[in-house]
């Protein structure tokens, strides 16, 4: 980082990051679930998985809002010599630090399909569409107020990878072009060449 300048990542994409690992290790375990009788029959865990899901989906996107509103009415302006770090740098760091607890989640979701098939991998991927659903609800914000919103590298690191945990003392904004992913977190997609 040059002159004093910040290392800076998305709150969006940091937050989306989990989104997909969720989504994809809880319809495996799903689907692998619904395999097995389990104690409570199929059709029972199949039920019970689907209000975990819908519940977890609403939990997880509901979540926090209210932090993540107060600390977007104070973001300040990013400085010139801020770093703004790629789309990929952020899933790749968020991923690799949460690893164990994706794989435990797993594993956990895949077991417990021995007692109620497919409900604990509908509740995994009920998780990672609320992460999805809360990524599209900042990405509505930022394009509302024409900023995206940034969080200090360091405060993610020593969070837990939280972008609104208590670590973060405020965020940072820049123009709506700026970085490599759109509003929302997701890939920027870029006009095709004539």
């Amino acid at each position: 980082m040059a002159r004093g300048g910040l290392g800076l990542a998305r709150v969006a994409v940091v937050v989306r990051a989990g989104a997909a690992p969720l989504w994809w290790a809880g319809v495996f375990a799903a689907g692998v679930g619904v395999l097995v009788p389990g104690v409570t029959g199929r059709r029972i865990g199949v039920m019970a998985g689907a209000a975990l899901f819908l519940v977890a989906a609403a939990v997880v996107s509901y979540t926090r809002r209210r932090r993540y509103a107060v600390l977007a009415r104070s973001a300040v302006r990013a400085g010139k010599h801020d770093v703004l770090q790629d789309r990929a740098v952020s899933v790749r760091t968020w991923r690799r630090g949460h690893r164990w607890w994706l794989l435990l989640a797993f594993v956990v979701a895949l077991a417990s399909s021995f007692v109620v098939p497919a409900a604990g991998g509908m509740l995994l991927a009920g998780a990672g569409t609320g992460l999805r659903l809360k990524a599209a609800w900042l990405g509505r914000r930022e394009r509302a107020e024409d900023a995206l919103l940034w969080v200090r590298v360091d405060w993610l690191a020593g969070n837990g990878g939280r972008p609104a945990g208590k670590a973060v003392k405020a965020y940072r904004s820049t123009g709506i072009a700026a970085g490599d992913a759109a509003p929302g977190g997701a890939r920027r997609r870029t006009a095709a060449l004539v």
